[in-house]
């Protein structure tokens, strides 16, 4: 008999324009004391701006500013848990993570941490966390990845770049505010956007793929086809990219991503590639496997005039290629989701080592 996975989902959701505003009322439920405090991990590139100053402080609450610019790293994670043990006499009532990919991996890291001992980087792999995490929300203020949705935390370790796969990953509230991502830079909206898109190729086109994923990852695909091909408003493109982010995520619930995500791990973990872009660098060239889905990201960057670097891989040595070979192999499940049990005899070290060479 079949044993099928019983997966969490985020238990709460609230979505609107302005629904930001709501989330003191959203917290007061969920106090635990007047010396639990929440802790709201925000995107250093809001500090001074507006949202900074809408972020609802209450008894001895705390914001704290992480910078993006870099993947989260498990170093990063253990500091921060490190930082509010040392500050605070009792556990938070809650983490907030308000930003993108990297702000909501953090913070959904964060709470996982703070009732697990050891290092993060001691549960990136598969159903490692024993301990319940503390109540955690996610703010997302860019849409693409799917962070805000999905039971992983992605974080470069010391050895490979891997989620933390729980059922205590989930967020127990989400927030999903489309005004939030108004000013997104251009390539940053592209390249996000397509880690959504790239998403429902490998899953919809992946071996594990069943109805459940499937109806929304052809959801996700066709909203992100009316955000990227078709001229539609503004506010109406935000809302759209914000539910097809949202649908991408739960399209690997039951699935699993690819190659491109397999490959762009090697990138991030040895070279700092951010995720989106780095999809984009290695996608650009996988028609091999996944033709259609390629022809349509060309259709995508022409529209939007987006021209993707090169030479990223032109000095590395054959240790570094062989480096982030290691970590897209060491990705068994994505390989599996996008080639089947035998893709050992398809995803050689040589094929990889090709890949890279292009980009």
């Amino acid at each position: 008999m079949t044993t099928y996975r019983n997966f969490p989902m985020v238990p709460r959701v609230i979505f609107g324009n302005g629904s930001f505003s709501q989330i003191g009322d959203i917290l007061k439920l969920k106090r635990k004391s007047a010396n639990a405090p929440f802790i709201f991990l925000i995107d250093d590139v809001f500090k001074g701006k507006e949202l900074a100053t809408r972020i609802p402080l209450v008894e001895n609450d705390k914001t704290i500013f992480v910078s993006s610019e870099f993947e989260p790293k498990t170093y990063q994670v253990d500091a921060l848990v490190e930082q509010i043990k040392a500050d605070y006499n009792e556990l938070p009532s809650g983490i907030i993570g308000i930003g993108g990919g990297t702000l909501l991996d953090m913070a959904k890291a964060v709470a996982i941490m703070l009732t697990n001992p050891g290092s993060s980087a001691e549960y990136q792999g598969w159903d490692l966390v024993k301990n319940p995490a503390i109540y955690h929300v996610g703010v997302p203020t860019i849409s693409g990845t799917g962070a805000e949705v999905s039971r992983t935390t992605v974080l470069l370790g010391p050895e490979r770049k891997l989620g933390i796969n729980s059922d205590y990953t989930p967020f127990d509230q989400v927030v999903l505010d489309p005004d939030l991502t108004q000013g997104v830079p251009k390539d940053q909206w592209f390249y996000t956007g397509m880690d959504c898109y790239i998403h429902c190729v490998e899953s919809l086109e992946g071996t594990f793929l069943n109805a459940f994923s499937q109806s929304y990852g052809e959801k996700a695909m066709e909203l992100c086809n009316d955000v990227y091909l078709k001229d539609i408003p503004e506010d109406e493109s935000r809302d759209k990219l914000m539910m097809a982010s949202w649908h991408g995520g739960m399209s690997i619930a039951y699935s699993q991503v690819g190659v491109a995500h397999a490959l762009s791990y090697g990138l991030s973990y040895l070279l700092g590639v951010k995720h989106g872009i780095g999809n984009c660098l290695v996608f650009n060239h996988l028609e091999e496997f996944y033709p259609e889905g390629v022809k349509l990201f060309y259709k995508m960057m022409e529209k939007h005039n987006i021209t993707l670097p090169t030479g990223i891989c032109k000095d590395l040595t054959e240790e570094e290629f062989t480096t982030m070979i290691n970590v897209a192999l060491s990705l068994e499940p994505l390989w599996e989701n996008a080639l089947g049990k035998d893709w050992k005899k398809t995803a050689t070290p040589e094929k990889l080592r090709s890949i890279y060479a292009k980009i």
